[in-house]
């Protein structure tokens, strides 16, 4: 629908006051890890306020089910109770490509991610950190996934993980 925009993307949800923590590929990469990755994954707050926040950024990002079928993708009536009805959703967005998982795989949600995640900078121009997963957990759920594309990235996540923590102890 768009060319990918993480940092604007990730912007709209942050202004909007959407409570999430940035997960997947996006999340290793932000933490160092030399990933490719054309989709934004993020884990909500399943609060009743936060999905209110989240269908209105959704609106206004003029959300759509991201298909095969349907590149540009398909509407869909965009409220807090639709999006509680699922775990998770692939849309596409005016900013690329947006993953909403309430429970990745391997994890209790949002209060388990958000545990254990750091504010990261994305943007320098106006000043953004988001709320972005530990690596720890990041391999925790790709572990849990086992799709073919989460097993083949897992060794790079280590080894990132090994070789900052590396530079992290004295």
């Amino acid at each position: 629908m768009a060319d990918f925009d993480p940092v604007g993307l990730l912007s709209i949800l942050h202004n909007h006051g959407v409570r999430f923590v940035v997960v997947g590929g996006i999340a290793a990469r932000l933490h160092g890890a030399p990933l490719v990755t054309e989709d934004v994954d993020v884990t909500p707050d399943r609060s009743q306020r936060n999905l209110v926040a989240l269908s209105a950024t959704l609106v206004d990002l003029d959300a759509r089910l991201r298909t095969v079928a349907e590149p540009e993708g398909v509407p869909f009536p965009i409220d807090p109770d639709m999006l509680a009805s699922a775990s998770s959703w692939a849309l596409t967005t005016t900013h690329g490509d947006l993953d909403i998982m309430f429970e990745p795989a391997g994890t209790r949600g949002y209060a388990d991610l958000a545990a254990d995640a750091s504010a990261i900078r994305i943007s320098t121009d106006p000043i953004l950190e988001v709320p972005v997963a530990s690596l720890r957990d990041v391999i925790r759920s790709k572990e849990a996934a086992g799709r073919d594309k989460d097993r083949a990235a897992l060794p790079l996540l280590r080894r990132t993980l090994e070789e900052r923590d590396r530079h992290i102890t004295p």
